[in-house]
């Protein structure tokens, strides 16, 4: 015993509160740089598109101006003369029937070829049948325009005479001026198969990070093959192939010479769409741009931030999409 304690006194705890400990930040000066650059890459990024949508804006005011808001309601292009006639509406209305038409036929399409390539092509030739697919993407659209002028035109117009005369019944495929050819079915079906290289791509890697496990996990419980890619590995690429869609939907929405070579620039606005004529917006802009005086290039400029704002509309929703359907998510067995 102490002699304070002998004492009968006591001493005061002089030990002070526990203090957390400090971590030190011991990042090496080339983390630092490289933080700040993609840092400044992020920001750079964003003020580029916010820089691109206020100059199409800018410069589109005095179409929007000269139109009012009849602009979204009127078709034509006839900005030399008074009174001026012009608006947006025939070209966005063809913009969103033939993405839509190309998500349909490309997608389905795209999402076979990228079961094929991770689930059942050999092994041997995987790698080349990956390699001719990726290829596909590197392909130029006037390519593809003009094949499908000369070669894929001439042999589908029996395939649409048929559906215009037998499949009349369903409003959409019905259609009374012939000729069936240039319309917005031949004009969706080239640019659906433009988007299955990027959309097949995208949706073979999210195939392919499929959890090796429950793959033998599915196939040791009893299942087939095409059972377990129904209970896993598309459950798992879910978000993936709705990420993968909404790209290829993006790239349909700004494909031009394909679609201005197949279609022309008709102002027309129908439901058949088996008919002939049709434009869009990217094509309607490579087409006349120039061509409008002054006032026809704020026009085509004002069609741009149009299309801008669509497309960053749509990419938005698909984020949000894919943010609440993550691959892996319900998967079970």
């Amino acid at each position: 015993m102490t002699t304070d304690a002998l004492a009968g006194t006591s001493t005061p705890n002089t030990a002070s509160a526990p203090r957390p400990i400090a971590i030190p930040n011991d990042r090496l000066p080339e983390d630092r740089i490289f933080r700040a650059v993609a840092r400044a890459a992020g920001f750079a990024a964003f003020i580029i598109l916010f820089l691109i949508g206020f100059f199409l804006l800018l410069r589109g005011l005095p179409a929007l101006r000269a139109m009012g808001p009849k602009y979204f309601t009127t078709s034509g292009y006839n900005t030399i003369h008074k009174p001026y006639h012009f608006g947006a509406l025939a070209q966005m209305y063809g913009t969103v029937v033939i993405a839509i038409i190309a998500v349909i036929v490309g997608v389905p399409i795209a999402i076979g070829t990228a079961l094929f390539l991770t689930e059942y092509a050999p092994i041997r030739s995987r790698r080349a049948f990956i390699a001719m697919v990726d290829l596909g993407a590197a392909i130029p659209s006037i390519i593809f325009g003009l094949w499908a002028l000369h070669e894929l035109q001439p042999q589908i117009t029996g395939t649409t005479t048929w559906m215009a005369h037998h499949l009349s019944f369903i409003p959409i495929f019905k259609a009374n001026n012939p000729p069936f050819n240039g319309s917005f079915f031949i004009a969706g079906l080239v640019v659906g198969l433009m988007i299955v290289p990027i959309v097949a791509s995208v949706s073979r890697e999210v195939f392919s990070l499929a959890p090796p496990g429950e793959r033998e996990g599915a196939l040791a419980l009893g299942a087939t093959k095409s059972q377990m890619i129904r209970t896993v590995v598309l459950p798992f690429g879910r978000g993936g192939i709705i990420g993968a869609s909404m790209l290829g939907l993006g790239r349909a929405l700004g494909e031009t010479i394909a679609v201005y070579v197949i279609l022309g620039l008709d102002f027309v606005i129908s439901p058949h769409i088996l008919e002939h004529g049709g434009t869009s917006v990217a094509s309607f802009i490579a087409a006349e741009f120039g061509a409008g005086g002054k006032l026809g290039t704020s026009d085509l400029l004002m069609l741009g931030f149009v299309l801008f704002c669509f497309t960053l509309v749509v990419n938005l929703l698909a984020s949000l999409i894919v943010n609440r359907s993550r691959s892996g998510k319900g998967v079970e067995l």
